[in-house]
């Protein structure tokens, strides 16, 4: 049986971080150090009551390099980052750095050419950036995909994607409300489904953007094997009002082909999952992140174009 393996953990105190936690556990490895300038991280105590933990960023460097230098087997092996999106690049640079590998929640950065960086220290220290994708590890996914390179290639899947996560104010005074540090809309909360789409339709073509605003943006992407229009929002407006009525806060839907992909299920064991693999070396590094990435900085850093017919239904109901 593989021996227990050491993590710290960055960004305790965040939404996710219960998720790395849980996948560290479960995976019989061990959270020896944690970190969050924010000290509301009581369910550490569900997982790893033990874990030293630091609100200050040099004193959890220390920690972790005392521990690296001591050479008695308590060095940190594995990194996991769940900091804002902004902070994400230094934070693998120092994983590696420290002679441990990274486990970095998604968007991985906020520019492509922080990967060709991130690429060269993992040549020189020979340690590894492993990466969250968890939905090309969902089974309705995998499934979709392995459908569609079976299938016939002379034309092209029509696709409409639409995902809202409706957010309360505080979202907007956040930091993921700064576009600067979050990369926006389509960063924040798209950078996956773009990930999913590639995985799934192959190389990206053409990227369109009809809408970019703070709570929601819209656009059309075009694959090897699909065109696909996009609609995403944080804006409760846009559940389809008869979910509203029902006390829904979020909407989300794929169809191919007119027919909806079911993939609300399975979604609660994917971290574990992630986990699983990276640990046996299977994990998504550098390479698998950069089609995202590149699709997102894309969004970010264009101009909207005119509506047209690939332009995702939702957009009929903006103003």
């Amino acid at each position: 049986m593989p021996s227990s393996k050491n993590f710290a953990l960055i960004g305790a105190a965040g939404y996710i971080a219960p998720r790395h936690m849980q996948a560290i556990k479960t995976t019989g490895n061990q959270l020896l150090a944690a970190f969050d300038p924010n000290d509301s991280v009581g369910i550490i105590d569900s997982h790893f009551p033990n874990a030293d933990f630091f609100t200050e960023f040099e004193r959890f460097d220390r920690h972790v390099d005392l521990r690296r230098r001591a050479g008695n087997g308590g060095q940190i092996d594995y990194v996991s980052i769940c900091s804002p999106n902004y902070l994400h690049d230094s934070h693998m640079r120092f994983a590696l750095r420290s002679g441990a590998h990274a486990i970095c929640e998604k968007p991985l950065v906020l520019n492509p050419w922080n990967i060709d960086g991130l690429q060269d220290i993992e040549r020189d220290t020979g340690k590894r950036v492993n990466t969250i994708l968890q939905l090309r590890l969902h089974p309705s996914i995998v499934a979709l995909r392995e459908q569609v390179q079976r299938g016939p290639h002379d034309r092209k899947h029509e696709v409409d994607l639409a995902y809202v996560t409706s957010r309360g104010h505080w979202y907007l005074q956040s930091w993921k409300g700064d576009p600067k540090k979050s990369g926006g809309i389509a960063t924040n909360i798209g950078v996956h489904f773009f990930d999913m789409l590639h995985y799934i339709f192959g190389a990206l073509q053409a990227n369109v953007v009809h809408l970019d605003s703070e709570t929601k943006a819209a656009g059309y992407l075009e694959y090897q094997n699909a065109r696909v229009r996009w609609f995403l929002s944080v804006d409760i407006e846009d559940v389809p009002g008869a979910l509203r009525e029902n006390g829904q806060r979020t909407y989300r839907s794929i169809t191919v082909d007119g027919e909806e992909i079911e993939f609300s299920g399975g979604f609660t064991d994917l971290h574990n999952r992630s986990y699983e693999e990276i640990l046996a070396g299977r994990g998504f590094g550098l390479d698998e992140n950069r089609v995202a990435i590149e699709t997102v900085s894309a969004i970010r850093n264009g101009k909207p174009a005119a509506r047209a017919d690939d332009a995702h239904p939702f957009l009929a109901r903006q103003a």
